[in-house]
């Protein structure tokens, strides 16, 4: 019988749900789970520190990528980004809250199933652009909405962004979770099948999720404040 395996390095996971639950500087949990989860693998302390310092060199370009793009965002949102994206809508005679959504949708799911995830997204796409072209155009309509519709069409806009991005993303043959099913099912059951084939059986859920989203109250224009 082999050694045991020890659990004790598993503690760094409870010291992260611990710092996360008091609302501890993150960085610092971080660095103490680490820290932590060596000395309980009973790690020297110089290779603790020189794993800590290589994880920090391989991602310290990681904050500059996602803060800039946040930080262009919150400038165009100053300069009226929001004020101008509900004018635009409201010139369009057509549109309303529930079409906008249904287009984003769709465009949402495609871009996903191209594997361009990063167009969209909460900060980027939902909270600056979405959310009030979807209060613009129900405003141009309704008139001045209650809070309630408000963040009803903010949470369906929301809602739009996850279900587009969730079932396109499966549709993408290079996608995470593609590889793991083909890679499980080759290991545990030895069934031979190419990543494309599993891809493509996403289409049907993608469609199903588009159509089912179009019978959506928003979408077809039943706005409530309940």
């Amino acid at each position: 019988m082999g050694d045991a395996i020890s659990l004790w390095p598993l503690m760094g996971i409870a010291v992260i749900v611990a710092g996360f639950l008091l609302r501890f500087n993150p960085v610092l949990v971080v660095i103490i789970a680490g820290i932590v989860t060596g000395l309980a693998a009973q790690m020297p302390i110089a290779t603790i520190l020189e794993k800590l310092g290589e994880g920090f060199l391989n991602t310290r370009n990681l904050p500059f990528i996602l803060l800039i793009p946040l930080a262009v965002i919150g400038l165009l949102e100053r300069h009226g980004l929001k004020e101008r994206a509900q004018a635009w809508i409201a010139k369009i005679r057509s549109a309303t809250a529930g079409r906008l959504l249904i287009v984003y949708l769709f465009v949402r799911e495609a871009t996903a199933a191209l594997g361009l995830t990063s167009l969209g997204g909460h900060p980027q796409m939902v909270r600056p652009l979405l959310a009030p072209m979807a209060e613009g155009a129900a405003e141009k309509i309704h008139g001045e909405l209650p809070g309630t519709v408000r963040y009803r069409l903010r949470a369906m806009s929301a809602a739009t962004d996850n279900v587009g991005l969730f079932f396109g993303e499966d549709i993408f043959v290079a996608f995470g979770a593609i590889i793991f099913m083909h890679n499980f099912m080759l290991e545990s059951g030895g069934i031979q099948t190419e990543p494309l084939h599993i891809a493509l059986w996403g289409i049907p859920t993608a469609i199903c999720a588009f159509s089912d989203s179009r019978r959506a109250p928003v979408a077809s224009g039943q706005l409530s404040a309940t």
